[in-house]
This record gives structure tokens, sequence and C-alpha cells, in this order.
């Protein structure tokens, strides 16, 4: 891949920066196997590198086209998915999911007790598109204590690679609301609802869908919910930190549950993919929703996808309740699908404007509409709070844009 950091507005020896950040603060020091950073602005690559090792067990050294999992960096593209159905005039913003999906009409909402003994109203509105795009709509994860989180792990909702698209969405009908729609945001399993509703809206699966209607249109070749027998040598390992600081192997490429195709297509979660391939699904945000004659989207549509969608337009801290999620929370607001940067001063960090996510295995990406700039992070660590990747690379690359 050609770099130009000069023609896209760099200087090259602070652009470096990156290697010598990444190589000596975390590849040598073993605090990870190996990554991949990339860095475009105009269209231009400036900068992308591939460091360490793709798989540590067997000394295979990262290459250019390693393939890895991206998790909740697959929440973009389901959110662009569903908004492709939102431009042929299927679903306004503010209507009701149940439209779609009638099984979730009488959901009520949790105010009290535990999981035998719950108190539950009628909610006071009912959930959205809006509130499922933007986790604003009720739903969580099922992994903490709280009564309704119980309930999830009771029914079933999961998102077991055996389980299927429909039956997940039956079971979610099934549990009760966390919270009021609309009234706070919580990280949650909405946007593997917003496949479900794909998969409902087009009548297509889930998997096709997004083959025939993302991926084949911008060439991703390399992005699936699955990784192909004859790309299996170019699949990363995946680890986890031990409390020793160590690399533990969490998912062998030579084993993984990712070497067969899934009954559950996770648009919040499934997703494996490479650098370049998701370069081209960003350069198609930055682009206004059309990369290489390929039109995905408008580009009022993108717009409208990286305003914050918060009540009141607040930041996250004040909206949000639960500590997960793949961003930090002040000066941060929630849009359809992206957080985005609301104020540099509240966030503390450069780039006003820009939006973003990230994955659980520390993958992250964004895109800034002011300065006309992509930016991938690839590894393969989880979880993704053990180190600010993001934050650092932004002190590094904003600081090498000279022009």
């Amino acid at each position: 891949m050609e770099r130009n950091p000069e023609e896209a507005g760099f200087d090259p020896a602070r652009l470096n920066r990156i290697t010598e950040h990444l190589d000596r603060n975390y590849i040598q020091s073993g605090k990870i196997a190996g990554c991949q950073a990339l860095v475009a602005r105009h269209g231009q690559v400036a900068y992308f590198e591939s460091l360490g090792c793709a798989d540590a067990e067997r000394s295979t050294p990262m290459r250019d086209d390693t393939i890895f999992r991206i998790y909740s960096m697959s929440k973009p593209i389901t959110s662009v998915a569903l908004m492709q159905l939102y431009e042929q005039g299927h679903f306004q913003l503010n209507d009701p999911v149940s439209r779609v999906i009638p099984g979730w009409r009488d959901q009520k909402v949790w105010v009290s007790g535990d999981a035998d003994n719950m108190e539950l109203k009628a909610p006071d509105g009912p959930m959205t598109f809006r509130h499922v795009l933007s986790h604003s709509g009720g739903l969580t994860y099922g992994a903490t204590n709280h009564p309704v989180d119980k309930v999830y792990r009771r029914i079933g909702v999961n998102r077991d690679r055996n389980e299927t698209l429909s039956t997940f969405m039956e079971r979610i009908g099934q549990t009760p609301l966390r919270y009021e729609p609309g009234t706070a945001w919580l990280y949650s399993l909405s946007t593997d609802v917003c496949g479900g509703l794909v998969e409902a809206i087009s009548g297509m699966p889930f998997d096709e869908y997004l083959q025939k209607n993302i991926f084949d249109p911008l060439e991703m070749a390399d992005t699936s919910f699955w990784v192909a027998p004859e790309k299996q040598k170019r699949f990363a390992a995946n680890y986890q930190r031990n409390p020793d600081k160590t690399l533990k192997l969490i998912d062998d490429p030579e084993r993984s549950a990712y070497l067969t195709k899934p009954g559950f297509f996770s648009g919040g979660g499934g997703l494996t993919s490479t650098t370049a391939d998701y370069l081209r699904f960003c350069e198609m945000l930055r682009r206004g929703g059309e990369l290489g004659g390929a039109r995905i989207l408008g580009p009022r549509t993108i717009d409208l996808m990286h305003k914050n969608h918060l009540a009141g337009g607040r930041d996250l801290a004040g909206m949000a309740i639960g500590a997960f999620s793949e961003t930090a929370y002040e000066g941060v607001g929630f849009g359809l699908g992206f957080a985005m940067t609301l104020g540099e001063v509240e966030a503390g960090t450069l780039g006003e404007g820009d939006y973003y996510w990230g994955g659980a295995a520390s993958t992250i990406f964004w895109v800034d509409p002011k300065e006309d700039l992509v930016a991938i992070f690839m590894t393969q660590l989880m979880p993704s709070a053990t180190f600010n990747f993001r934050g650092q690379l932004k002190n590094i690359i904003y600081s090498a844009i000279v022009d």
C-alpha cells in the first residue's frame, strides 16, 4: 500500500512516532503480540505499518493482509445496513420497533425487585429505531447482576454461534426493559437487534444482505462472519492479559470457532476483517457514502448518523448507566451507530467532531470530517480497556498534521 504522508499534510518524522511508540511500548515489552496502524487523509494513505506477530506461538509475522476479529467494529457496519433500509422508506427513526417485530408490543419496564419477583410497568413510550441504533432503548448485555440481566441469562438471550437471529429476537421480546426507552444510555445487544431488523425488513438472511449491499459493492473481500479455509493462514491469534501481565492465548487461529460458518450472525460483534477492508468502509463514510462508484448511503444520511442523538443533546457522562463500553463518557455523544467527540476540552482529546467505535480485542477506528482523516488500529488483545490505544494514537497523529 503506497504511503504519501507529505501529500496528506503530515510531517513524516512526526507520524513515524506511531512505529516508535507501538514497537517500544507494546511489541518489545510483550504487552501485545502484534498490531497494525493506518492513517489516511484526503484519501491518501499517509501511514500503514504491520508490527510484531499475528500468532506469537508459531512466530507468524503480522502481515498487511492479516485477518482480525473486529468484534464491536461490526456495529457501524450493521448500523449502515439498517440505515440503507431507512433510505428506502421502510421506517422512520421515531417508529416503534414493534412495527416490524409485533412480539415486542407488550414489553414492560423493570421498576424494582429481583428476577423472581419483579415490579414491572408499561413504558411511557415505545422503543424506537432511533433507540436501538443509539443504545438507548432499554436493552442490556445480560452480563451483570442486575435483575434484568439475570432474566436474560435465564431465558437464554445470548449470541451463541449456534443460535439464530429469529430465535434471538423472540427471546429479547420475553425480557423486561432495563429502563424507560430514551431516558438513558446503556451499551447493549441493541446492534444485534439492528441486524435482526435488517433481516426482518429485507427478507434476506443478514449475512447475505451485508454481502450483497455492503461487502461486494465496497470490494471488502476479506470481511465475513467466518474465516474460509483458504484464508486461515492469515487469521490472527487472540490474546488476553494475565494478572502477571503476560499474554494468554484465548483463541487459536487453527482451532477457532470462526473457522466454521455460524448460525447466528452477530451484527453487534461477529465479523472478521482486515485493515484494508475496513479502510474501504471508512473511506465510504469519509466520502459521504460512496466509494469507487458504489453508493452505499446518501451524504445527508451519513451526516445524520454522526450527529448526537442522545436526549437533550447530553453527553454520555449525563446519560450512561454502567461502566462497560468502548468509549470514555465525558464530552462524548452517541449517534446512529457511532460515538463522537462533542468537545475537545470536555473530552480532553483532539479531534472534535470525529466519529468512531472500537472492538473488544482492542481494535479501533475513527473518521474525522473536519480533518478529512481516517485512522484504524488493529490488534488482538482482550479486554479493550487494557490500554488506551485510541488516546495515545490521537496525540501522535494530530500533532503530526502540519498543513
